[in-house]
């Protein structure tokens, strides 16, 4: 399989940058930004011998498939601490089969919900607040939903709205934005890591993270779609998920690492596996 593609989008948001109190008073808090990315992937696959084919099966016939989006990124601070942001994003194209018949499917940008017109969805619309707890200082450089600023390096975030689970959970520096590094879906995001999500992977909920020191506490609730891979979330939360994760920042050998431990448990209208 041959994948191509031109992609410019979101960059793994760094951490911020240590300031003194002098620098920070010449930094003046970003009061409003708009940015935009656009992502064009193709997929081409040879043909291939297949002794069965079923209706989720990768076709065995040579094809080639393309998706494209377009996202806008508009934001604005509401008041000291506050962000709110807006996602409207431009779909179009499929995934090889529709996104069927490859176990680690291996482009995170199709889904399955191929249609040939272009659609508009607004993908994320949230609000995020800040509260700082004291300690460094450190600088933020705008960025994709994120208005540029200061914060310190302990700090209370409370994000509620609609956005990706893992916007926040199961980050990864090097693997975990098709739309910049790897594309395959087993590799963006943990394989086992089944997260809330509509057919797009967003969805509703509220999230709380505790920035102190050298570690980081993270919980959340969520909404699940109705059914898996479909448009619809259920209404007011009949099925749900929670998500909790703690987050352990050291250096060795003069590189920084971490060490993180994700728990979920999700409720919801699921199959009896005996």
């Amino acid at each position: 399989m041959i994948c191509c593609g031109q992609m410019v989008g979101p960059t793994p948001q760094p951490p911020g940058i240590p300031v003194t109190p002098e620098e920070e008073e010449q930094i003046q808090p970003e009061i409003w930004a708009i940015h935009g990315q656009a992502t064009l992937t193709w997929l081409l696959q040879p043909a291939f011998r297949s002794p069965y084919q079923g209706p989720q099966s990768l076709s065995p016939a040579a094809n080639g498939r393309e998706t494209i989006d377009a996202t806008l990124y508009a934001g604005v601070r509401p008041w000291p601490g506050g962000e709110v942001w807006i996602n409207p994003e431009v779909d179009q194209g499929f995934g090889l089969s529709n996104t069927f018949g490859v176990a680690g499917y291996p482009s995170g940008e199709a889904f399955k919900l191929g249609k040939a017109e272009p659609y508009i969805v607004v993908q994320r619309g949230f609000l995020r607040q800040t509260i700082d707890l004291g300690g460094e200082i450190e600088k933020l450089e705008p960025d994709l939903n994120q208005l540029g600023g200061t914060q310190t390096a302990n700090r209370l975030i409370l994000t509620i709205g609609k956005y990706s689970i893992v916007d926040i959970f199961d980050t990864n520096k090097y693997a975990h934005d098709p739309r910049n590094d790897f594309l395959n879906w087993s590799i963006i995001d943990q394989g086992a890591f089944d997260y809330a999500a509509n057919v797009w992977g967003y969805t509703y909920g509220g999230t709380a993270e505790w920035y102190q020191d050298w570690w980081t506490l993270r919980a959340g609730v969520f909404d699940l779609s109705q059914a898996p891979n479909t448009v619809a979330l259920s209404r007011g939360f009949q099925q749900g998920q929670f998500v909790t994760e703690l987050e352990e920042r050291h250096t060795l050998w003069d590189q920084p690492g971490k060490l993180k431990g994700l728990y979920w448990l999700t409720r919801g209208y699921l199959g009896t596996y005996l």
